[in-house]
């Protein structure tokens, strides 16, 4: 299932999705699309927004909560929780229960992300075009994307082998990516994000180009030695995280003492934040639909 989760954006907003096989449907994360139409930066505040929401519409006796479930997805934490989802034309009606100059934005891009999974099947290089234009709206350079997307094709070679060779479920592959970053850069992978004031975004896309370079190194070494010794289940695998890690430390400590400067950064692409706190709270004051 992992290989059918992915994050797509509107605006800056990471939206959650999973792809349901059995129905051939994308299945969103509703807090997600309740942060999008609101703006907030504050994941908490989404979430209450939609429980207060939810709570109501069920009072009007709206089929709409009845046809949002609830499958697991990864959180800011790394973990994977069950969250409320929905598939696009049930968040069209959702859409119109929250005032947002956001909705008919977002309703488009709903109409629109709704059918990539098909024409990423036929053509997996649309995926990659979109991520460059993406990069490219928020201003990243063209060296900087080229950089993120040879890191992820290394990333993505990483966690193949680990398929390959017996590393099984969510936390273990968070755990070596961990490791793997802890070693090379000294700080967790939490606590890069801290340090850049992100919550759920992807740490990778708020690097800088020092930073993508080294985290591809790490995981460069970290594959060759795990192919080299053949590296089979968490522990061997936690070696070569290690010792491949260590290689791109070594290295970062001798660049920073010849330039004086930290590789590892606060540095992120976080766009301005807008005030929309007037939106809070107006949840509760909508009026009642009829019918």
């Amino acid at each position: 299932m992992e290989k059918n989760k992915s994050v797509a954006f509107f605006e800056n907003v990471g939206i959650r999705r999973v792809y349901d096989e059995k129905i051939d449907k994308w299945m969103f994360s509703v807090i997600d699309v309740i942060r999008a139409l609101t703006q907030h930066p504050n994941h908490k505040a989404a979430a209450n927004y939609w429980k207060v929401l939810k709570n109501r519409l069920r009072l009007e006796g709206s089929q709409l909560v009845t046809k949002c479930n609830q499958l697991k997805l990864r959180s800011a934490d790394g973990k994977e929780y069950l969250t409320d989802v929905a598939d696009a034309e049930t968040l069209f009606r959702l859409v119109q229960s929250v005032p947002s100059p956001k909705a008919e934005p977002l309703k488009l891009w709903l109409a629109k992300v709704g059918h990539e999974r098909l024409k990423d099947m036929a053509d997996p290089a649309l995926s990659l075009d979109r991520a460059r234009e993406f990069w490219q709206r928020q201003g990243r350079s063209e060296k900087w994307v080229q950089q993120r997307m040879m890191g992820q094709e290394t990333r993505n070679k990483l966690t193949d082998y680990w398929k390959n060779h017996e590393i099984k479920g969510d936390e273990e592959y968070a755990l070596l990516t961990d490791l793997i970053h802890r070693e090379w850069s000294g700080v967790t992978v939490k606590g890069h994000k801290k340090m850049k004031g992100l919550k759920t975004q992807n740490l990778r896309d708020h690097m800088s180009e020092a930073e993508l370079i080294f985290t591809a190194l790490a995981e460069l070494s970290t594959r060759q030695i795990a192919e080299t010794v053949n590296a089979v289940g968490l522990e061997p695998n936690k070696d070569a995280g290690k010792r491949g890690g260590g290689i791109a430390r070594r290295t970062r400590l001798e660049l920073e003492s010849k330039t004086g400067k930290s590789v590892v950064t606060g540095e992120s692409f976080l766009p301005p934040q807008k005030d929309f706190k007037r939106l809070e709270g107006r949840v509760k004051r909508l009026p009642k639909k009829k019918g």
